[in-house]
């Protein structure tokens, strides 16, 4: 009996289904599974506090989503995918209530930044002015790069440190307002090529924005799981994978989880030294989330803030540096570094009639069960006098938590494993084709694979070029349109 399957996709995260989708496209019989009953992985969207509050389980804000080739190139607007733009992209808090936003225009935020505003607009134009070229060329393996010049000047600036970086200017604000962005990477800020993260969430908003995906993240997921369908795919939720056993036949396999699960599902069958590497995989802190439901607007001491959907809580960059060093090394921190989205003042279908969502979270040691929820709210508070007085209902979640509803963040970590200088190229091995394992039809596209953590797809997009290559036989393909 002939397979029924070319390819079989385990997981129905962003990039288990742009696999899909890719693949799919290519004409092959594609079916990916997923264990729980909605896909998604960190695209969902749920009532976590009250009725009638739709809440973004992971992810909320999409600059990488946005300006992501893969996506770009399966056209998801066309399968009804709509983004929402606060009219600044980012506000930083400082404790004297004073805010710097990064804004979509240079100009504009350049002239909150005094004496640094011509340093910081030098740094950002040339990437800005071709951020196509730049994402197509880093949101990837390594590989000779479509402008060769531009990385080079990216990647001398990008490999720095944070607080490297943070030399380059003369004015706190400046170097804040980067270092919050660097603190996504959740690693230390002292630590190689944290500067990478700064640079390219701040490029990004710049050039194509932070949005939100009208009606929340699960938006996302419905317009690949429609791409997928109009493709010829097909997807199964409630199909958890445990073993080799419970996958159908098939030419070809990928995998949208990390190294430990591929190691419990597929551990017997794996060579003994490529199972040793994968065992070696290692995973960053975790973080603690808070979803709110709230009976008013955020009451911002300074009105800045309501400009922006994202909003960091962060104060110096030193506070900072303090936070993510004590997540790093098993400690809580005591101020921890707040990253705050409100989704609903842009939004309006996140919530009933003159009510609103938020959530919140900071970073924790790996694995973490304390509870962060009063140290959160009481950053918040410093920031938006009265916020506790207008909650309604909270929702959290432990890092532990976060690993239950997702196996693929283990110990709490959001980003697939530490996104260190080593695993930041070579994850989860170090090889030439990232995406291959020791079997010759088996391949991995999760977060855990370059350019790592993140709702782009990109993982997926290049899993399934391995796929079309390695197996197929198919022809390289142009880089993108």
């Amino acid at each position: 009996m002939p397979q029924r399957h070319d390819v079989v996709i385990v997981g129905a995260g962003p990039n288990g289904l742009a696999a899909g989708c890719f693949l799919a496209r290519a004409g092959l019989r594609t079916l990916v599974l997923e264990a729980h009953s909605q896909p998604g992985g960190g695209m969902r969207s749920q009532a976590l506090t009250l009725p009638g509050f739709l809440h973004d389980v992971c992810s909320t804000v999409h600059p990488l989503a946005i300006g992501s080739p893969a996506f770009r190139e399966l056209e998801l607007e066309r399968y009804g995918l709509g983004w929402i733009e606060s009219p600044a992209p980012l506000a930083h808090v400082f404790d004297d209530e004073t805010v710097v936003t990064l804004e979509r225009s240079l100009e504009a935020t350049s002239a909150q930044l005094g004496v640094d505003a011509e340093a910081y607009e030098k740094l950002m134009r040339p990437f800005s002015n071709h951020f196509s070229s730049l994402a197509r060329d880093i949101l990837g393996p390594l590989s000779f790069p479509s402008n060769p010049w531009l990385l080079a000047r990216f990647g001398w600036t990008a490999l720095r440190s944070m607080t490297g970086l943070a030399q380059r200017f003369r004015n706190p604000r400046t170097s804040a307002l980067l270092a919050g962005m660097a603190a996504h990477a959740m690693l230390p800020l002292d630590a190689a090529a944290t500067a990478s993260f700064s640079l390219v969430l701040a490029i990004a908003g710049h050039a194509v924005g932070w949005p939100l995906a009208r009606g929340g993240s699960r938006a996302i997921c419905e317009a690949l799981v429609s791409c997928l369908e109009a493709a010829g795919g097909e997807l199964q939720v409630d199909r958890e994978v445990r073993s080799r056993k419970d996958l159908p036949d098939a030419r070809a396999y990928v995998f949208d989880v990390t190294p430990k699960q591929l190691l419990r599902i597929l551990g017997d069958h794996l060579p003994a030294r490529y199972a040793a590497k994968l065992s070696r995989f290692r995973y960053g802190p975790g973080v603690f989330k808070l979803d709110w439901a709230l009976r008013a607007p955020v009451p911002w001491r300074n009105p800045a803030c309501a400009r922006a959907a994202t909003v960091h809580i962060g104060g110096p960059l030193e506070r900072m540096a303090e936070a993510a060093a004590a997540a790093n090394s098993g400690r809580r921190p005591e101020r921890p570094f707040v990253l705050f989205v409100q989704p609903s003042l842009f939004d309006s279908s996140r919530a009933p009639a003159g009510y609103h969502t938020a959530w919140a979270y900071c970073h924790v040691p790996h694995a973490d069960t304390e509870d962060m929820s009063d140290a959160i709210e009481s950053e918040i508070e410093r920031a938006a006098p009265g916020f506790k007085d207008i909650i309604l209902a909270r929702s959290q979640r432990n890092s532990m938590d976060m690993e239950r509803y997702n196996a693929n963040y283990v110990g709490g970590d959001i980003n697939g494993g530490l996104a260190d200088l080593r695993q930041l190229f070579f994850r989860p091995t170090a090889q030439l084709d990232p995406y291959r394992t020791a079997l010759s039809n088996v391949f991995l596209c999760s977060s855990s694979t370059p350019p790592g953590g993140g709702v782009h797809g990109m993982c997926g997009y290049w899993a399934a070029q391995s796929v079309l290559k390695n197996v197929f036989k198919h022809a390289p393909r142009a880089r993108f349109r």
